[in-house]
């Protein structure tokens, strides 16, 4: 059985390596897919969609309406920091891939701390425009470790 939820946030950043526009500081509308699959509990569910929601809206808060920016983009992150703007920084370049992936490990820990889970694997998809998307998928085996 497989389960699906979607978050949606607000959030700029740069690219500041990029050839192209993407090197402007920017923003996009982003949309996330987080999707589990598992067997049912006793009372039918793999999760309860209120139980999802206290793993993933905190992380989803964190970045809406911030400017998610490169720890090695001085510039940025001297003038964010100056002006007291909510950013979150982070050791890797913005790219939707990236954010996928660390929304993925992030939303993996959460999961693995639930007691007799019987997840199986979790995927998260990240639209960053309605047609350009970053997806990852993770096996959860109970004796996963990261």
């Amino acid at each position: 059985m497989k389960i699906s939820k979607e978050y949606r946030w607000e959030m700029g950043h740069r690219l500041p390596f990029h050839k192209g526009l993407c090197r402007n500081i920017h923003g996009h509308s982003y949309k996330m897919s987080v999707e589990i699959t598992g067997e049912l509990d006793k009372n039918g569910m793999i999760i309860d969609f209120f139980d999802l929601n206290k793993i993933v809206k905190p992380i989803v808060e964190k970045y809406d309406h911030a400017f998610l920016c490169w720890e090695g983009d001085k510039k940025v992150k001297d003038f964010l920091v100056k002006n007291k703007m909510k950013c979150v920084m982070a050791d890797y370049h913005s790219t939707v891939e990236n954010i996928c992936s660390d929304f993925l490990d992030k939303i993996t820990h959460k999961l693995l701390d639930i007691k007799k889970h019987k997840f199986e694997e979790l995927t998260v998809k990240i639209y960053e425009s309605p047609n350009s998307y970053a997806e990852k998928s993770r096996m959860l085996n109970k004796g996963l470790s990261l």
